[in-house]
Formats: C-alpha cells, sequence, structure tokens
C-alpha cells in the first residue's frame, strides 16, 4: 500500500509509503483520500499525525503519470485530485504534518491540509508548478494564502523557490523547526496530548475556525456560538468544568 493508517495512544499516523520520493501518483492520491475518510470516522483515532518517512515527506506529483494526461483527462481528475487533499483538511480532529526532507509541490499542499506542521531543520518546502509551465492544483494558491498572506504565497507561487526550515518558520509556513531524527516523535506526542482531549470541543473548535476563514465574520461568530451553546449538552463539558472547580485548572480526564 502507498499511504497506511496506524493507530497507537489515540493517534493515527497517515504514512505515505512510496519509494524513493513518495510521489503522489492517482493511486496514492485515492489511497490517501480513503484512509483521511476512515480516521475521521474511527472513534479511536482521536488525533492524526500525517508523516512520510525519515528521509522525505512528499517531493510532490508523478511528473511522469501526468506527462501522458492531455487536457480533457485532467479534467476528469482535476476534482478527485483536491478532494483527496479536502479529505485530509476535513478530517474532524486535530491534525499535524510531520515534515522530513523535500515537501514539494503536493507535498507541500499536503502539509497545508494539516493544523499544525513541525519540519525537520533540513527540510525544503515550496510550490514549484510554475518551473513546469502549469499552477498548483491540490489546494496551493488557496490554502498557502491563507496561511502566509497572499504577498509571501505569490512570491513561492511566482518563483517556483524552495525555502529551507528557518525561512519556512520566519513566513508562518511551519510551526515549528526539530532535529531531523526528532521530527516524527515530537509530532506523535503534539497528537497524543490532544487525543486525551474533549473529542467534540476540538472538533467544534477546529470546525468554527476553518469555517470563520472561509466566511464573514458575522457568519464565523454564528458558527462559533452555535457550538459554543452546544458543547454545554456534553459529559466531557460537565468533566471539565466540575474539575476546575473541584481540583483546579488542567486536571480534567475526558472521555
Amino acid at each position: 500500500m502507498t499511504v497506511t493508517l496506524e493507530v497507537a495512544e489515540g493517534v493515527g499516523t497517515l504514512r505515505l509509503d512510496r519509494p524513493p520520493m513518495n510521489a503522489l501518483d492517482i493511486a496514492t492520491q485515492d489511497r490517501l483520500k480513503e484512509l483521511a475518510e476512515e480516521a475521521g470516522r474511527r472513534d479511536e483515532v482521536r488525533a492524526v499525525v500525517i508523516y512520510g518517512g525519515e528521509r522525505v515527506f512528499a517531493a510532490g506529483a508523478d511528473i511522469k503519470e501526468m506527462q501522458n494526461m492531455d487536457h480533457a483527462g485532467m479534467i476528469r481528475r482535476a476534482r478527485a485530485l483536491q478532494d483527496a487533499f479536502t479529505a485530509v483538511a476535513r478530517i474532524p480532529k486535530p491534525v499535524v504534518a510531520a515534515v522530513t526532507g523535500y515537501a514539494l509541490g503536493g507535498g507541500c499542499e499536503l502539509a497545508l491540509c494539516a493544523d499544525y506542521r513541525i519540519a525537520a531543520d533540513n527540510a525544503k518546502l515550496g510550490q514549484p508548478e510554475i518551473l513546469l509551465g502549469l499552477i498548483p492544483g491540490a489546494g496551493g494558491t488557496q490554502r498557502l494564502p491563507r496561511l502566509i498572506g497572499p504577498s509571501r504565497a505569490k512570491d513561492l507561487i511566482f518563483t517556483g523557490r524552495q525555502v529551507g526550515a528557518e525561512e519556512a518558520l520566519a513566513i508562518g509556513l511551519v510551526d515549528r523547526v526539530v532535529p531531523a531524527a526528532e521530527v516524527y516523535e515530537q509530532a506523535h506526542a503534539w497528537a497524543a496530548r490532544l487525543a486525551k482531549g474533549p473529542a467534540i470541543a476540538l472538533r467544534a473548535a477546529k470546525e468554527s475556525v476553518d469555517t470563520g476563514l472561509e466566511t464573514d465574520i458575522d457568519t464565523g461568530l454564528a458558527v462559533e456560538r452555535n457550538w459554543f451553546a452546544g458543547l454545554f449538552a456534553t459529559e466531557d463539558r460537565e468533566r471539565g468544568m466540575r474539575s476546575f472547580v473541584e481540583e483546579g485548572p488542567g486536571k480534567a480526564k475526558f472521555v
């Protein structure tokens, strides 16, 4: 399998495994969508890590496969390509990308689908599609400017240049830089911590933030308001407030 889902300590690891560079061909895209949706459904998966292995996250789409596609063929495929990545972005649980080595083109776009990105100190990220006479097609023109701002996103998209880990951190493309040997460990620890949290509240927080970024402030506030009130019907809210009153903050055990 080119993508696998392994679960431990409430954390589901979506592992890309298509040596040598984890090129995202059609079969890998389809498998990614299938397993992202599975991770979203399974109750024992409470947080997710996206990982490409110790050497490389994903070097992008399979160029040899795309080279043989014509306009009509890509019209038929483009929606499925975006849907695969959107399935990752819409996992209703915290998602962290553990970025090692190259995360280029589709690899960078996949990292953008996560809620948080931890990168190796030797990581290289970028959107080099312009060098092929193309533009990003798996969400890069939309998610990248929302994350780092339009001017910085246009710089990367227009030039196709790669950025190292420190520049990626400085512009907000990644959230933490660690030694390469520690990337997966730290990503799993981030996810495992959240896996112990209140699952419905975490889902509410993610949906409220993501929806708010896509719409106007009044609609976003309405989404927040409805989730906020709705959480008062959950056992986790009762446990959290009772623990706070009786034991102090940060000691609640959620179900």
